[in-house]
């Protein structure tokens, strides 16, 4: 696979703010170059260049998936370069373009080995680009561990994060965290004065415990409705807070397991697509036949459906970004446009590499996928590169 310049033509570009018919894309060294109208005609081309006709087809931007474990027999916690390459491989076939590599629950030892690893990672070229890493735990409730090793739930510690954010050089962009266990408030302050994004989840707040964690910065919700307090008549709980407060931001798992259909309905209707981030929260066994798989060492059983530990309980999901667009789009009220922003936009801004990634514009990475009307893929372009999986 070469980074060669590709003038895509009769196509229709889904632009920030507007739809481009049969319009020209000029991809040159990994960046969208040009966008052109119907009728205009570059003035300039590339030495060389390949044609690629996209007659009947639209251009979106690539998938961003701020959590996610594992894919392709690989997990984040693996702590290899082959197990990271093994899962940005396989992404872009279900059009996610970039991600965040997601740890779990585990002791120090093993954290900081994944985060050195991911720390001296190198992006390939035709591969999803981990651009960070999303840190879900150590530090949330024991009583909404959910698939979260007990043994390894720690209080929040501002040194170790700090120890910790040093050995990824500076990649954890989103940290998953009980917010009430930083009773007052110190660690969170700390995080978001470092630009961390910071989620609660796995946590047993109420309402108005939420009200105060936003209060000292917590501006996102980790996998909504999942290990977390649902709404009540007498305290709407974290997912009420989703609802109500419009500083928060809502990691979703729409695969119609983890949220079945009706609530998706019930979320979107008090939400809209501004303030979801569409993910999948996968884990190894994405891709992969059914049987028997580890998580955070914990024996997992895949079906077809979902993965779930010896008790019943979910863990993580095998869902692909593709067919959570497709699960969205069955949605009363969800267009074309309203599935770019969740999966891509809202994260792209979430995580601050919206100047990069998260919309077609020219200066932006080529993070591009060309889909027919039906949302289907058809082509996965991976900063100006297609992706084959291979």
């Amino acid at each position: 696979m070469t980074n060669e310049s590709i003038l895509i033509k009769n196509v229709n570009i889904y632009l920030e703010n507007e739809k481009i018919e049969r319009g020209k894309l000029l991809i040159s060294e990994g960046k969208i170059s040009a966008i052109f109208s119907e009728n205009e005609q570059p003035t300039s081309y590339p030495s060389r260049f390949k044609i690629l006709d996209a007659e009947g087809l639209n251009a979106v931007p690539g998938f961003i998936d701020g959590h996610i474990h594992g894919a392709n027999g690989a997990d984040v916690m693996d702590g290899t370069e082959e197990a990271l390459d093994s899962i940005a491989k396989v992404l872009p076939l279900e059009g996610t373009t970039s991600f965040l590599a997601t740890t779990i629950t585990q002791s120090k030892e093993n954290i900081e080995h994944v985060l050195e690893n991911v720390a001296s990672y190198q992006s390939k070229n035709g591969y999803a680009e981990i651009i960070g890493i999303h840190l879900e735990g150590p530090f949330i409730e024991p009583s909404k561990k959910g698939a979260q090793p007990l043994e390894h739930i720690r209080k929040p510690d501002i040194e170790l994060f700090d120890k910790w954010q040093a050995l990824s050089n500076n990649k954890i962009k989103t940290i998953t965290m009980a917010p009430e266990h930083d009773e007052d408030g110190a660690f969170i302050r700390h995080l978001r004065e470092h630009s961390i994004n910071v989620s609660a989840g796995h946590t047993d707040l109420d309402f108005n415990g939420m009200k105060e964690a936003v209060a000292h910065g917590v501006n996102q919700v980790t996998h909504l409705c999942n290990a977390m307090n649902g709404i009540h008549h007498r305290d709407i709980g974290v997912v009420g807070a989703a609802f109500f407060l419009k500083e928060l931001h809502a990691e979703l798992i729409a695969d119609g397991i983890h949220v079945v259909p009706e609530m998706l309905q019930l979320i979107y209707e008090n939400m809209g697509s501004e303030r979801l981030l569409l993910i999948t929260d996968a884990m190894r066994a994405k891709c992969l036949n059914t049987g028997t798989y580890d998580l955070g060492g914990q024996k997992v059983l895949v079906d077809e459906e979902k993965a779930v530990l010896e008790d019943g309980t979910l863990a993580g999901s095998i869902l692909k970004m593709k067919d959570a667009i497709q699960n969205m789009l069955k949605l009363d009220g969800v267009e074309f446009e309203d599935v770019i922003k969740m999966a891509s936009t809202n994260p792209a801004k979430q995580l601050h590499v919206f100047d990069r990634k998260g919309s077609i514009a020219v200066g932006k990475d080529a993070d591009i996928l060309l889909v027919d009307d039906t949302f289907t893929i058809k082509e996965t372009f991976c900063r100006g590169v297609i992706a084959r999986g291979e």
